[in-house]
C-alpha cells in the first residue's frame, strides 16, 4: 500500500531495500513516526551506499596482524644536528621556498574536531591558546600564513575542513574575524563526510527512532572530501600542485616549511611526510615503517613489543621515526586515491560508546562501548605512493592539544610556544623579561630570531604592538 503521506516514500521500498543488507530493523519505529520525520530518515537511507557501506564493515571484521608484516625502518632525511647533510637542508629548502614564491602550494587543515575534552563548547580551532593575547588556534595560524604570504609574495590558500558538528560555528567565526586577516577569496570551506556506525552484531544503530547514528569518516576522510568538495578543481584552477596537510590542534608547527617541501620536490615523491624522532620506546604516536616494501605507519597499538624495543649497533632506536601528522600530497595524488577510497583508504573500526535508544524506543546512554564506529586514517594511502619521502621535524615543532591538563594539554602547549619566543628574544641578542613572564609574538611580523635583528629595535619595549607579555606564576 502505497503511503498516504506526500513526500513520504513507500515503506515496502525502503524495507526491501534494507533488508537485503539484513538492516531491516531501522524501520521498527516506523508507524510511530511524523511525516516530517518519516521523510528525515528516509533522506538519511537514500543517501547511505549500502552496498560499500556494509562491504566496509566487513572488512573491518577481517583482523590483520602486523606483526606478520615484513617490516623495515625507513630512510629518514635527518636534521642537520641529527647527523643529515647541511647542504642538502640548504638546497632543500631553497627549493622550497621556490615552490612558494611560484605559488605551487595550498595549506589544508583538518578541522573537524571539538573542544569537548579540553571542556570547551566549540570547534578546536577556536579554543584560546594564545599564551598572553587567548588567541584562537585558527587565528594563530593565521598569523604565520599572512606572514608566510608577505615572505613569498604568493596567495596561498588556506583549506579548512571542517565537520558537520563544526561548521556553522568555524565558517561564522572566520566572517566575525575578517577571515584573520586573510583575503577570504583565499580561504576554502569543505566538510568532512560522515559514516554509519554498527553493533557488534553488524546491524546499524538508531540514534533516535527516526535517525541512524553516524560520526565524522576520520582524518582519511580529509582527501576524499578536497574531491567531493571541488576543492581540487579549485587548486587546479590556481595552479596549486602540492597540498601541505596538518591537524589543527598542534600550534607549534611550522606552516609551509620550505625544507619538507623542497625534499618532496627533489625527491619527486608523491607525499612527503614529517618525522619526530621518538624519545623512547613507549611514546605513544606511530611510526613510519617500510610494510611489505611499501612506507607506511604502524599505530603504536599495532606495533609489537620486539619492534617497538628494537636497538640498531648505535644503540638507537630501530623504528623512532614517529609520524607528525604533517603530510605534503600532490593534487594529482590526492584524485587518484580519492577516486578509489575503498581500494586505498580502508575503514577502521573501534569501540565507542555510542548513544542509541531502548525498545520502547527511548533514548539510551550505554555505560560500556554498545557498537563500533568507523574511520579513514589518511597515512593508509602511503601505500599508494610510488615514492615517498621522510623529513625530520624538531621538537621544536610538537606541542599539541589534547588532553585536558598533563601532557599535551593547553597549559603545556602554551609553555611551549611562551619557551619559544623566549628562545627567539635571546637568540636574537635582546633581553627576555624574567622567567616568571609568559610571552606572545604576533608571527603575521616576526616569525623568528632575524625580524628581530632588525635596525632600529634595541629592546622587545621597541615592538609592543607585536611582542605581548604578562605575569604568571608558572610561565
Amino acid at each position: 500500500m502505497a503511503s498516504l503521506d506526500r513526500g513520504v516514500p513507500d515503506i515496502r521500498a525502503l524495507k526491501a531495500r534494507l533488508e537485503e543488507y539484513d538492516q531491516g530493523h531501522v524501520l521498527r519505529f516506523w508507524d510511530r513516526l511524523t511525516p516530517d520525520a518519516r521523510r528525515g530518515l528516509a533522506a538519511q537511507l537514500g543517501a547511505l551506499d549500502l552496498p560499500a557501506l556494509v562491504r566496509g564493515y566487513r572488512s573491518t571484521q577481517r583482523s590483520e596482524v602486523t606483526a606478520a608484516k615484513n617490516i623495515e625502518p625507513p630512510v629518514v632525511e635527518a636534521l642537520p644536528d641529527g647527523g643529515g647533510d647541511p647542504a642538502r637542508w640548504a638546497a632543500a629548502c631553497e627549493r622550497g621556498e621556490e615552490m612558494l614564491r611560484e605559488g605551487r602550494v595550498a595549506l589544508m587543515v583538518v578541522a573537524g574536531g571539538q573542544g569537548s575534552r579540553l571542556g570547551f563548547d566549540g570547534p578546536k580551532g577556536l579554543y584560546p591558546l594564545g599564551p598572553v593575547t587567548g588567541r584562537a588556534l585558527f587565528a594563530l595560524q593565521a598569523q604565520r600564513i599572512r606572514r608566510l604570504r608577505e615572505r613569498t609574495g604568493a596567495a596561498i590558500a588556506w583549506y579548512v575542513m571542517t565537520s558537520e558538528a563544526t561548521d556553522t560555528a568555524t565558517r561564522r567565526a572566520f566572517a566575525e574575524a575578517g577571515y584573520f586577516g586573510l583575503p577570504e577569496r583565499d580561504v576554502f570551506f569543505l566538510q568532512q563526510g560522515m559514516v554509519a556506525s554498527f553493533d557488534f552484531e553488524g546491524r546499524l544503530i538508531l540514534e533516535r527512532t527516526d535517525r541512524i547514528f553516524a560520526n565524522p569518516d576520520g582524518h582519511g576522510g580529509s582527501l576524499t572530501a578536497l574531491l567531493s568538495s571541488g576543492a581540487l578543481d579549485d587548486m587546479e584552477r590556481r595552479g596549486i600542485r602540492s597540498i601541505v596537510y596538518y591537524q589543527v590542534d598542534n600550534p607549534l608547527l611550522a606552516l609551509g616549511d620550505p625544507a619538507l617541501l623542497g625534499f618532496h620536490a627533489l625527491a619527486g615523491a608523491e607525499v612527503s611526510c614529517k618525522s619526530l624522532r621518538k624519545r623512547e620506546p613507549g611514546e605513544k604516536m606511530g611510526v613510519f615503517a617500510r610494510i611489505d616494501g611499501r612506507i607506511g605507519v604502524i599505530e603504536y597499538t599495532e606495533i609489537t613489543p620486539e619492534q617497538r624495543d628494537a636497538r640498531d649497533e648505535r644503540g638507537g632506536l630501530v623504528y623512532d621515526a614517529g609520524n607528525l601528522a604533517v603530510h605534503v600530497f600532490e593534487v594529482d595524488f590526492v584524485r587518484r586515491v580519492a577516486a578509489e577510497p575503498e581500494r586505498w583508504l580502508p575503514w577502521h573500526a573501534s569501540a565507542k560508546k555510542i548513544p542509541t535508544v531502548d525498545p520502547a524506543g527511548a533514548a539510551l546512554s550505554p555505560a560500556e562501548p554498545n557498537g563500533l564506529k568507523l574511520e579513514r586514517f589518511v597515512f593508509d594511502a602511503l601505500r599508494a605512493a610510488e615514492t615517498v619521502c621522510i623529513v625530520e621535524a624538531s621538537r621544536d615543532e610538537y606541542g599539541p592539544v589534547k588532553n585536558a591538563s598533563g601532557d599535551d594539554s593547553p597549559e603545556s602547549s602554551r609553555r611551549a610556544l611562551s619557551q619559544r619566543y623566549r628562545r627567539w628574544i635571546e637568540d636574537a641578542g635582546l633581553r627576555a623579561p624574567s622567567p616568571a613572564h609568559w610571552i606572545e609574538i604576533d608571527e603575521s611580523r616576526i616569525s623568528g630570531p632575524g625580524d628581530l635583528r632588525a635596525p632600529g629595535i634595541s629592546s622587545i619595549g621597541d615592538l609592543p604592538d607585536h611582542i605581548h607579555t604578562r605575569l604568571g606564576d608558572d610561565a
